[in-house]
């Protein structure tokens, strides 16, 4: 009841593709420049209206720089800096916070940030979270090829997240799959 009224989905026993981050991601590779293609509405995104960035940037103490820029509707570019560090279970299970660094002894500044898929290129990701609530389909391209698009939407539905209110950041093109991205196969 409470998770209808704060948006807030959980995965079901129906669910065929548990809800979870990737066991093994290497972080070196996932550094570097991800252009968001869609997303699920999230109030800290709500004046992002195009060319939207996140650029992760690994640090000496073995955590990570997260910059992230968009385009508001009066053309004006909006950032944020944050960090994330890694959760000791899995590779792919990440915190992310916005908040100020006096404040990162508070647990609740911090959200999870769960790699769920990776091409094994790392031309593509999916994340997401222990609630299905967020959802981002990221690429290392401005634009998504819509076989891509439509079988990652169908991978994050299969784990239980509401993509009929995902919010499309950037275009998808229609055309065949290229070799850099054809990979449907997630990273293992």
């Amino acid at each position: 009841m409470l998770s209808q009224l704060f948006g807030r989905r959980t995965p079901t026993s129906e669910s065929p593709i548990p809800n979870l981050p990737l066991e093994r991601v290497d972080i070196g590779r996932y550094m570097g420049v991800w252009h968001e293609i869609a997303h699920l509405p999230s109030i800290f995104q709500r004046k992002c209206k195009r060319d939207v960035t996140a650029t992760y940037t690994l640090q000496a103490d073995g955590r990570v720089r997260v910059h992230n820029q968009c385009r508001k509707a009066d053309g004006e570019m909006a950032s944020a800096v944050g960090e994330a560090r890694t959760v000791d279970w899995r590779d792919g299970a990440l915190k992310v916070r916005f908040a100020p660094k006096f404040l990162s002894f508070l647990p609740m500044v911090w959200g999870d940030y769960w790699i769920l898929d990776i091409d094994r290129n790392y031309q593509w990701a999916l994340v997401g979270g222990p609630d299905c609530r967020y959802l981002w389909i990221l690429s290392r391209t401005p634009e998504m090829a819509s076989a891509t698009f439509e079988n990652l939407k169908e991978r994050a539905r299969h784990r239980g997240y509401d993509v009929s209110k995902l919010i499309l950041m950037a275009p998808i093109i229609d055309e065949t799959l290229s070799d850099e991205t054809s990979s449907d196969e997630p990273q293992s």
